[in-house]
């Protein structure tokens, strides 16, 4: 495969980055699934985490882990090649990930991923229920009827829980989702509590408060933005209010595209700005989703947005460091950084950067993958080249 960091942008065709993007994704998630694969998750994967937090942590890590890496890879599990060496990878994984499901939900498996126990696995049990509508087929459909019973019940240990008056609401709607979308009775009421606080709490140019104050953090990407695009996708249509809502939606989704790519530097770094940094590329969840969508604001390229990204997992993902000798993922933002680890940050935690992954779902005959590479918006900006003005939402 090409270095990447050898060819030049405008020579970088998505031929090559699609093989890197490919690449790092087997190495970030090859060794979750070969180890959910085997039922020995809990036996291989290390627990790092902050000093006096490692037995909490490990209570939910491995459902991190697993929910995280799978809700980032779906697309590509759903809609990858069949054939070739991608396609063969993408079938491996694809049983691999089935055969980990499986276990994991099994309670009286040794790899069981103890949904309800904490508080955390309210979050993940709806990272895992976003896997699932990314790859209904690949990480629902094949499933046995066992399976998905274990899923329906795990999804259900849940509801138990309380969520932080914030962007938890949406992993409450979130398992809501996907209980309808399996064929079970959902509670309505807890996903239009979630729509309506998030419709309260939009702050404006395309930004939501994370409860009612504004963070200047990436939570607008790691979870509010493209939360609010799948409950908005599965439940649109049940809800005149809500069918009304989402042009409104859409709009503020495309403006903070817009901005996420701008934040984007000449050299693929990124502001270090707010909590949960140690999920590295997975800032860039919301405009990944974007891509994914082929929903991309007005003047920005697919192509652009594909050199950009390519250029942020290079920095995040390749710093010395970054996996232990054994490929698991040590917390930090560039290379190994402990102090970048809040309390609810553990090893599990980490592969929320998958995220970044999700235009692999993608054709790779689509206008994200052909063509050569561009520059993007900040590359053009600091090396003297024309470039688009850039307003606010409804500025002219």
């Amino acid at each position: 495969m090409a270095d990447v960091r050898d060819v030049p942008i405008a020579l970088r065709g998505g031929v090559v980055d699609r093989a890197y993007w490919v690449e790092t994704m087997r190495r970030v998630g090859e060794p979750v699934l070969m180890a959910m694969e085997t039922g020995r998750l809990r036996e291989l994967m290390p627990i790092e985490a902050k000093l006096g937090e490692l037995e909490e942590r490990s209570k939910c890590t491995h459902l991190e882990a697993v929910a995280r890496l799978l809700s980032g890879i779906a697309p590509w599990l759903e809609h990858g090649p069949r054939e070739g060496s991608e396609g063969e990878l993408r079938e491996r994984f694809a049983e691999s990930a089935r055969a980990g499901m499986e276990k994991g939900v099994d309670p009286a498996s040794a790899d069981y991923l103890r949904f309800g126990e904490t508080r955390q696995s309210l979050v993940d049990a709806a990272f895992l229920g976003l896997g699932m509508l990314r790859a209904p087929t690949e990480l629902w459909g094949k499933l046995s009827e066992e399976g998905k019973k274990n899923v329906i019940r795990g999804l259900k240990a849940t509801r138990g829980i309380t969520p932080n008056y914030n962007n938890w609401l949406l992993f409450v709607a979130m398992v809501e989702v996907t209980l309808r979308f399996a064929g079970e009775e959902w509670e309505k009421e807890r996903v239009e509590h979630a729509m309506d606080r998030h419709e309260e709490w939009y702050l404006g140019d395309g930004m939501y408060g994370d409860g009612a104050d504004f963070h200047w953090d990436y939570y607008n990407s790691f979870v509010i933005q493209p939360f609010l695009l799948h409950v908005l996708d599965r439940e649109a249509g049940s809800d005149a209010r809500w069918a009304a809502l989402r042009p409104a939606i859409e709009e503020r989704a495309l403006r903070y595209a817009a901005i996420q790519e701008r934040l984007i530097s000449p050299e693929g770094t990124f502001p270090a700005i707010g909590r949960s940094l140690a999920y590295r590329c997975g800032a860039f969840h919301h405009l990944a989703e974007m891509s994914l969508r082929e929903r991309l604001p007005e003047g920005v390229a697919p192509a652009q947005v594909r050199s950009a990204l390519t250029a942020v997992i290079r920095r995040s993902l390749e710093a010395e460091g970054t996996f232990d000798g054994q490929g698991w993922l040590r917390i930090g933002f560039c290379g190994h950084q402990p102090g970048v680890g809040e309390v609810y940050i553990s090893t599990g935690s980490l592969y929320l950067c998958s995220a970044v992954f999700l235009p692999l779902g993608l054709s790779p005959e689509s206008g994200f993958w052909s063509g050569p590479g561009m520059d993007w918006s900040s590359r053009k900006a600091w090396s003297g080249q024309d470039f688009v003005a850039d307003h606010a939402l409804g500025e002219h």
